[in-house]
């Protein structure tokens, strides 16, 4: 038989998954016989909880856990604002991991907080874990009983609560926002597709060239490695940028999937001479501190992550507090704001 889960002990005896989580834990609610229905079949099959999911078998710790790919993101740090004042309202503390974008960092981190320290997660998956579509820790999490809810990079595979940004129609918004200001040569910096959120905000950028009658062409679309963490790789990113620009001078406009991008791309114009936004308009996803202050300050798309983060956390804490674990699962969506700056116009 295969490795048993709270999910197939359920499936097995026609109950549900908190139904045998309560019985594992003797939980008055249950009735006697369900109770020894549920501890008898564990033992005869040997059940025993993973690591991710020992922190059942305790008292609730009150504590969320957070993970999360970077801290230095603008965006991220305030879904967490946004989580940690929700969770502090409702006398829930917040533990904050952090992956790297690394999936091996992540499950330990998962597995480190699981042990007893928190009673479910709030995560958002890390590029590694999307690049190898190995979601094994996550599934045994919530087949064990552990709730998780996933922000911004989702996985369809993941049954389990959902936050996102309206990232295709964002991007198709600031887009349009670049034709309606006359641009006809609109470039995309972009990611590679295994990053979900990129591929959802190229398809935003596809669907308004195709609703405004503009042929979508390759040649105006950067596809770049997002991993420019390590010192000295930055200047690889400028130059990709720059060479994209010099090999295409009838670009008028820009859409860059994230900040970097496009504040990248505006120091490599400049580089070339090119004026901002008279000869060449831009715009980024994601409005963080440094597309406020950048010169010129950069139009971008507002992801609203505080209250991202709040929503988040209020349907993690209604999972724990009424210790259901079942479908059906939601799927919050928070629209976005595209924020006018001098990127797209001189006022």
């Amino acid at each position: 038989m295969q490795k048993l889960t709270l999910k197939k002990i359920a499936r097995e005896l026609d109950v549900s998954i908190s139904t045998v989580s309560k019985s594992l834990k003797d939980s008055p609610e249950i009735s006697e016989d369900t109770r020894q229905k549920v501890k008898a079949f564990a033992k005869l099959y040997n059940y025993r909880p993973n690591t991710i999911a020992l922190s059942l078998k305790n008292r609730k710790t009150k504590t969320i856990g957070v993970i999360i790919p970077e801290i230095v993101h603008h965006f991220f740090t305030t879904v967490v604002s946004g989580i940690e004042k929700v969770a502090n309202e409702k006398g829930y503390t917040v533990i904050i991991g952090l992956s790297n974008e690394s999936f091996d960092k992540e499950v330990t981190n998962m597995e480190k907080l699981a042990n007893g320290s928190i009673d479910g997660f709030i995560l958002s998956v890390s590029r590694e874990t999307q690049l190898k579509k190995d979601y094994h820790h996550l599934k045994e999490s919530i087949d064990h009983g552990m709730p998780v809810v996933l922000f911004d990079r989702t996985i369809p595979e993941i049954e389990c609560d959902k936050v996102v940004v309206d990232d295709t129609q964002g991007a198709k918004n600031a887009v349009l926002k670049l034709i309606s200001s006359g641009c006809t040569n609109i470039a995309l910096i972009t990611t590679e597709d295994h990053v979900n959120v990129g591929k959802l905000r190229t398809s935003g950028y596809q669907h308004a060239l195709e609703e405004r009658g503009i042929d979508f062409s390759d040649r105006l679309v950067l596809k770049l490695k997002d991993e420019f963490n390590e010192e000295g790789l930055e200047g690889q990113l400028n130059s990709g940028i720059e060479l994209f620009l010099r090999s295409n001078p009838d670009i008028d406009a820009i859409f860059a999937v994230n900040e970097k991008y496009a504040l990248t791309a505006m120091k490599a114009a400049r580089a070339l001479g090119k004026q901002i936004p008279s000869e060449l308009k831009v715009v980024g996803f994601t409005d963080g501190v440094l597309s406020k202050y950048a010169t010129p300050s950069l139009t971008t798309v507002s992801q609203h992550g505080i209250q991202l983060g709040e929503k988040a956390a209020e349907l993690l804490i209604r999972r724990l507090e009424e210790d259901d674990y079942e479908p059906p699962y939601q799927t919050v969506v928070v629209e976005t704001r595209l924020i006018e700056r001098e990127s797209t116009s001189q006022g």
